[in-house]
């Protein structure tokens, strides 16, 4: 697999762990918590993998703002988090940034 390949494996990881943070109320349920530290080692070893062949701060960048798009569109989905333009135009934002260092990696 390619260093992007990899890339997007950590970051569909990390957009689950986000959602597995609330079942766990606090950390206080034991079987939410576990699938919440393995879905968080699940998306760091890609993300480990990753960086192997790609910048280390375009990886995380990407990284976490791929998961911030997904966390925010499955809370929109899921949980009927509200939608607002401003939420939609930081979310574009987002985007945009992630499509341009995509676009301008050196390992395209």
């Amino acid at each position: 697999m390619t260093g992007w390949a990899w890339l997007l494996l950590a970051a569909t990881f990390e957009i689950a762990w986000s959602q597995s943070i609330r079942p766990t109320d606090g950390f206080s349920r034991p079987w939410p918590t576990l699938v919440c530290v393995a879905l968080a080692f699940a998306a760091i070893l890609p993300l480990a993998r990753a960086m192997r062949e790609l910048p280390v701060g375009m990886s995380y960048a990407v990284f976490t703002g791929l998961g911030a798009l997904g966390a925010v569109a499955l809370g929109i989905a899921l949980s009927g988090d509200a939608v607002r333009p401003a939420t939609l135009g930081g979310i574009a934002c987002i985007a945009v940034g992630v499509v341009i260092l995509r676009l301008t990696s050196e390992a395209s």
